[in-house]
């Protein structure tokens, strides 16, 4: 008898060392360029189909800065080429304003770039028109620019103020992607599986636009895999996470995207590599 062809097809998305962390966190964060390109690959043959991407510049710390992060995009897409998607990061973390977040992806024109509502429209939720235009033009002109935006929304109630601009034409319709973070703002940036159902309304699933999850803390694995069995997309890494589906320090990156991998191959579940993604993400 033929096995059942699973009709929930996830995208593992891997963040390797995001804005804050060293090595004095986790002695296999990758921080130079080199350790960030071998650990890319590493987890692209351990089955992610995307890349969050954050530069650092010569002293390790985040970087923003358009040098920094074109030395990084085209020495990592020299190597990957289109085997697995590229996006860069425009956190701020309190440094970086929302014209230097957009003058570098308009500079770098990466494949794909993470975006946060609520950093790039800065003043919360009720920001003056003319930001809110500046931004929406922002938007749209990343879209025509063929670049996968990723909304990045920290709460039920951000995802509620991403509907309301998408509504209003505000947002573009295409080459569209959504994260949502679980953890954040608890008190000890610890995620559960029981943070994902306040924003699991029909809208999500109804509006025609992929999204995906990541989850502080320790129960990261046991997050993804409740998104992938409702449908989404994840994002794993040590960005967000250090230990493994067993509580013990995870080894590497690509140990993480090999575990949810193999937890998806037991569900019944498939993963999409970057070619397969990256059409759904562009249609």
């Amino acid at each position: 008898m033929q096995p059942i062809q699973s009709v929930v097809q996830s995208a593992i998305i891997v963040a390797p060392n995001g804005a804050r962390k060293t090595k004095t966190d986790h002695p296999a964060l990758p921080m130079e360029q080199q350790e960030i390109i071998d650990e890319v690959i590493a987890c692209r043959d351990a089955g992610a189909a995307m890349v969050h991407l954050h530069a650092r510049d010569k002293s390790g710390k985040h970087s923003l800065e358009i040098e920094d992060n074109l030395h990084l995009y085209h020495g990592l897409k020299a190597r990957v080429g289109e085997s697995i998607i590229v996006q860069l990061t425009t956190e701020a973390i309190g440094q970086y304003s929302p014209a230097q977040q957009m003058a570098l992806i308009n500079e770098v024109r990466p494949e794909a770039a993470s975006l946060a509502l609520s950093e790039l429209l800065a003043d919360g939720y009720g920001p003056d028109t003319a930001q809110l235009d500046k931004a929406s033009a922002f938007f749209h002109h990343v879209a025509e620019q063929g670049i996968i935006a990723q909304y990045i929304l920290y709460s039920p109630r951000d995802l509620e103020r991403y509907f309301t601009l998408f509504d209003q034409g505000l947002l573009p319709t295409s080459n569209h992607h959504i994260l949502l973070v679980l953890g954040r703002y608890d008190k000890h940036q610890t995620a559960s599986p029981k943070d994902l159902p306040p924003f699991l309304q029909e809208r999500l699933f109804s509006h025609g636009k992929r999204w995906a999850v990541c989850a502080f803390g320790k129960y990261e694995h046991l997050c993804l895999t409740a998104s992938m069995i409702m449908g989404g997309d994840i994002r794993v890494g040590f960005e967000n996470n250090h230990v493994n589906h067993l509580g013990t320090l995870a080894s590497s990156n690509a140990q993480q995207v090999a575990n949810l991998a193999e937890t998806a191959k037991q569900l019944g579940l498939a993963t999409l590599d970057a070619y397969h993604f990256r059409q759904l993400l562009t249609a």
